[in-house]
């Protein structure tokens, strides 16, 4: 069995960022109900931490998320997104949670990214995982 090496970078109630040294890219683990000023604090924390460590992948699991966080959708695509781009994010693959309306908002805001050729989305993580693991 292989061992996973991760370093947390941060944590707190509704989210856990993470540096896989072996699969080099950023593991991000949201949970619960998360608000608009959630989201954008997290996000904000994912910015600083891309551009910290130079990070150009980020595999993002919402498994564990529930409800609709749309009001940050505009914000994320318009602002949040190109940021991050522009910091030399290269692949960002986005695992929906099960959550209907938390997947709606995650379309939300793919939709308003100006170019998300970059963005895939994905229900299973091994597939996330295997996306990532090609497209370097």
């Amino acid at each position: 069995m292989k061992l996973v090496r991760n370093e947390i970078l941060y944590r707190n109630s509704f989210i856990l960022i993470e540096l896989n040294y072996d699969e080099d890219c950023m593991c991000v683990n949201w949970r619960g109900y998360v608000s608009h000023h959630d989201v954008m604090a997290g996000c904000m924390e994912i910015l600083r931490l891309v551009k910290e460590h130079k990070v150009v992948d980020i595999l993002n699991d919402n498994t564990y998320v529930e409800g609709m966080w749309s009001g940050a959708a505009k914000w994320g695509g318009e602002f949040w997104f190109p940021a991050l781009r522009e910091a030399g994010l290269q692949r960002f693959a986005w695992i929906y949670s099960p959550s209907m309306l938390s997947r709606l908002s995650t379309d939300k805001t793919i939709k308003h990214t100006p170019t998300p050729d970059y963005i895939k989305t994905f229900d299973d993580i091994e597939e996330a995982k295997d996306w990532l693991r090609t497209t370097c």
